[in-house]
C-alpha cells in the first residue's frame, strides 16, 4: 500500500495515469493557493481557500515523509529523519506554516510565520517537483557544478577586488565597504542602476572596466548551462528513441 502511495505521489513516468493526475492535481492546488496573494483584501473566500489547498499540502507532506523509505531505497529509520532536511520537505514545510492556523497561541514564531504572507510565495517552489524541465535542469546543473563553482569563485573574487579599489579610490561615494560592494556587483551585471556611482575620472575608468569585464564574466555560466542543457535534451532524445 505505501509502495503504491509513493509511486503516485512521486513524479509521473509517463505510464502510470493515476501518478499523472496526481501531478495535475497538486500544480493546480498551488496555482489555487497562490490567488489570494495577488489582492491586499483578506476575504472569507481567499481564507477558505487557503484552508483547503493548505490541508492538501500537509496532508502530501505526511505521506511523502511516510514513504521516505521507498524515495531513499533504505528501509532503516534514518530515511525518515533524513527527509524533513531535504530541499523540497524544506520548501513543503515554509510554505505550509504561514497558514497554519490550530497552533498552540504560545508558538510565537509560527504566529509571526501566519502574518508574513509572503512566505506563501514558496508554494512555486512546490511546482518545481512537478515539472519534468526543471528536473531536466538540475541534471545540468549537477553536471555543471565545478565549472559553475569556478565562474561563482571568480565572479565573487572580482567583485571584492573591484570593491577594495574603489572604495579606496573614492571613499567620498562610498560610505561603506558594502556600498562599495553593491556598486561593484551591479556594475559587474552591467546594471546601471545609477542610485551609487563614482564622481572621479579615475573612478569612472575604473567602472568602464569592471563593466566590460563583466559581460565577459556574466556571459560564462550562460554559456555553460546552455551547452549542459543541450547535451541533456540530446540524451533525453536518445533514450526516447532506443525504447
Amino acid at each position: 500500500m505505501r509502495k503504491r502511495i509513493y509511486e503516485v505521489i512521486e513524479l509521473s513516468s509517463g505510464d502510470d495515469r493515476l501518478s499523472s493526475l496526481y501531478d495535475y492535481f497538486m500544480m493546480l492546488v498551488i496555482v489555487i493557493s497562490l490567488i489570494p496573494l495577488a489582492f491586499k483584501a483578506e476575504t472569507l473566500a481567499f481564507q477558505i481557500m487557503d484552508k483547503v489547498t493548505v490541508s492538501i499540502f500537509v496532508l502530501d507532506y505526511i505521506l511523502r515523509l511516510l514513504t521516505a523509505d521507498y524515495k531513499y531505497g533504505n528501509k532503516s529509520a534514518a530515511s525518515f529523519l533524513k527527509y524533513p532536511f531535504s530541499f523540497y520537505a524544506i520548501i513543503d514545510l515554509i510554505s505550509i506554516l504561514p497558514s497554519v492556523t490550530v497552533l498552540n497561541s504560545g508558538f510565537k514564531l509560527l504566529r509571526l510565520l501566519r502574518m508574513a504572507r509572503a512566505f506563501r510565495v514558496f508554494r512555486v517552489f512546490k511546482a518545481l517537483r512537478y515539472s519534468k524541465s526543471f528536473q531536466i535542469i538540475m541534471a545540468v546543473f549537477k553536471r555543471s557544478k565545478e565549472p559553475l563553482i569556478a565562474v561563482g569563485t571568480l565572479a565573487i573574487a572580482y567583485i571584492i577586488i573591484t570593491a577594495l579599489i574603489v572604495f579606496n579610490v573614492e571613499p567620498d561615494s562610498f560610505d561603506t565597504f558594502f556600498d562599495a560592494v553593491y556598486w561593484a556587483t551591479v556594475s559587474l551585471t552591467t546594471m546601471g542602476y545609477g542610485d551609487i556611482y563614482p564622481i572621479t575620472t579615475i573612478g569612472r575608468i575604473i567602472t568602464m572596466a569592471s563593466s566590460l569585464f563583466g559581460i565577459a564574466i556574466i556571459a560564462l555560466p550562460a554559456g555553460i548551462i546552455t551547452a549542459g542543457y543541450m547535451n541533456e535534451i540530446s540524451e533525453c532524445a536518445e533514450g526516447g528513441d532506443k525504447r
